[in-house]
């Protein structure tokens, strides 16, 4: 090892020399000359300097001489696959992937690699299909298994990753935490009977499993119908146990409020929510002087230039408003339509916003493609894509300026039930912080609307606002308006038939699945002599 690591540092320290003395003559053939007869760790230990130092392309001649000297090298040629792949030659990347794959089908590094790439280029086919294939050689090791449920889930890949937990927990019966990975899982694809044997299995066997909110997901697979149900004494029992730390107390005190409102203990269950939020209030990193200088930054930002698409290109369906306004229900309804299919809630029109705002001169076209890849993906054959993520109501000029014909739904609610819905809730991102404090409802509800006003004053042919109250009461008559909106052809019973296939990983997992109903409408009045808070909000 000594002779091969002072031989790369000799290649090394020479190829700095010319570089310093004779930049215009400095070629790799010079340094890979120099290389000759040098075995793989040489060549590996040259070619990662050159990175560090000189970027991709000093590197890339580099390792494919490599390859000529070492064809058969495994890191060599997975090397040269990730140079392709940084430098922006994903055909080249793959085929070398591709083909250390089909010597090796078990090599995890490779697979990974090559997940990566596909995910990046939104082919999630090809991505389950990769990591299937890897797996089936390491189906006892329930630590990969994981690592490509997650992976899976990523890629919203949730059908997939169900599978890969099934056949992991077929081979290790006894692991708790496959069984909740797999209960997360059913219970975001609508297989609440086997969401609940995963859940409770966890729990049953894993003192951890109380903290990976097992009782919340636990309590989302079904609505109670009595507080003599055994899961109301578990719950209980959870919150007695010592040791539990408190994001894990602080669900499980959600997880309890959930299951008295269930049962119509309004009290009670007032009582938990008002415990609980009180306890994730203090977690959470969202502060009030954050958002209002995001939201002081969008309403001074100027007009941005709207980019020209390509012919035939179709613009996203976005649905955004406060969260628990009824941007899942209309997504799902909307997406009982022939050739419409609904992405989710997608983080990418906020993580492209990011982007551009760092970039001098951003590319609109490039922005837009990224973005499109990660909507259309490789398995479905839909014409119209929805992203229902609800805070992009922050970004409408970004939106509009890469799709210029982009129809945007805002989804308004009641402010007492909107408030306290967030207010049940028990969130996992600290995008939802401000949820824990009525005043940091009260405040964001204000800017939302504001924020809302002024797109709307801005774009009025691309916004149109659509009130919660109203859908529940007619779906029927409202979905389909929007749809003719939108340019949707077709038609579908919204009222009456089953709800979509999809995966929902939303708050809104259960109700989305059950038919439209217009119970949750005026809600707040039963909770209003326990949260007196809620007359703070007017009602409209």
């Amino acid at each position: 090892m000594q002779t091969s690591v002072t031989k790369a540092t000799r290649a090394v320290g020479q190829y700095r020399h010319w570089r310093s003395q004779f930049p215009a003559q400095v070629t790799a053939d010079k340094l890979c000359g120099f290389l000759d007869g040098a075995d793989e760790q040489d060549w590996l230990e040259v070619a990662r300097a050159l990175l560090m130092e000189y970027g991709m392309p000093s590197a890339q001649p580099v390792l494919a001489a490599a390859i000529g000297a070492h064809p058969r090298s495994i890191e060599l040629r997975r090397a040269l696959g990730g140079v392709y792949r940084r430098i922006g030659h994903d055909s080249e990347a793959e085929e070398i992937l591709r083909q250390l794959l089909a010597e090796k089908p078990d090599d995890v590094s490779t697979a990974l690699a090559l997940a990566e790439m596909l995910k990046e280029q939104g082919r999630v086919r090809a991505v389950a299909e990769c990591l299937r294939s890897c797996m089936q050689h390491h189906s006892a090791d329930a630590r990969l298994a994981i690592w490509a449920i997650e992976f899976l889930d990523g890629c919203d890949c949730k059908a997939d990753a169900a599978a890969l937990a099934s056949a992991a927990i077929a081979a290790n019966p006894d692991d708790a935490r496959l069984h909740a990975y797999a209960g997360m899982l059913q219970l975001q694809l609508g297989n609440f009977a086997d969401a609940r044997e995963n859940h409770l299995f966890a729990l049953n066997h894993s003192e951890q499993a109380w903290e990976w909110n097992m009782p919340l997901g636990l309590s989302q697979t079904l609505k109670y119908r009595s507080a003599q149900h055994p899961d109301f004494a578990r719950y209980a029992a959870g919150l007695a146990r010592p040791g539990l730390s408190d994001r894990a107390r602080s669900a499980l005190l959600f997880t309890s409020g959930k299951a008295h409102d269930d049962v119509g203990d309004f009290a009670n269950a007032a009582r938990y929510f008002r415990e609980a939020n009180a306890l994730a209030g203090r977690l959470t990193k969202w502060t009030l002087e954050q958002w209002e200088r995001m939201v002081a930054a969008r309403l001074a930002a100027t007009a941005l230039p709207a980019r020209s698409a390509p012919p035939g290109e179709r613009a996203p369906i976005f649905i955004v408003g406060l969260p628990r306004s009824g941007t899942t229900l209309v997504a799902e309804l909307l997406a009982r339509y022939p050739q419409v299919c609904s992405r989710g809630e997608l983080p990418w029109i906020a993580r492209l916003f990011d982007r551009s705002a760092a970039e001098a001169k951003p590319s609109l076209d490039r922005l837009a493609a990224t973005y499109m890849a990660q909507l259309r993906r490789d398995d479905s054959d839909a014409q119209w894509f929805i992203d229902k993520q609800p805070h992009n109501f922050h970004y409408i000029d970004f939106m509009l300026a890469l799709w210029p014909e982009a129809k945007i739904i805002y989804c308004e609610r009641g402010p007492r039930d909107n408030a306290l819905s967030l207010w049940m809730q028990a969130f996992l991102e600290d995008v939802q912080g401000f949820s824990y404090r009525f005043d940091h409802i009260g405040r964001v509800m204000d800017d939302c609307r504001r924020l809302m006003s002024h797109w709307r004053e801005r774009y009025p042919a691309s916004i149109r606002a659509l009130r919660y109250e109203s859908l529940v009461r007619d779906p029927q008559a409202h979905i389909a308006e929007l749809a003719a909106w939108i340019g949707i052809a077709g038609s579908a019973d919204v009222a009456t038939a089953p709800a979509s296939t999809s995966s929902i990983s939303t708050a809104s997992l259960w109700q989305a699945r059950q038919p439209v109903f217009a119970s949750s409408v005026g809600r707040w009045r039963n909770y209003l002599p326990f949260v007196p808070e809620l007359a703070a909000f007017a009602e409209e």
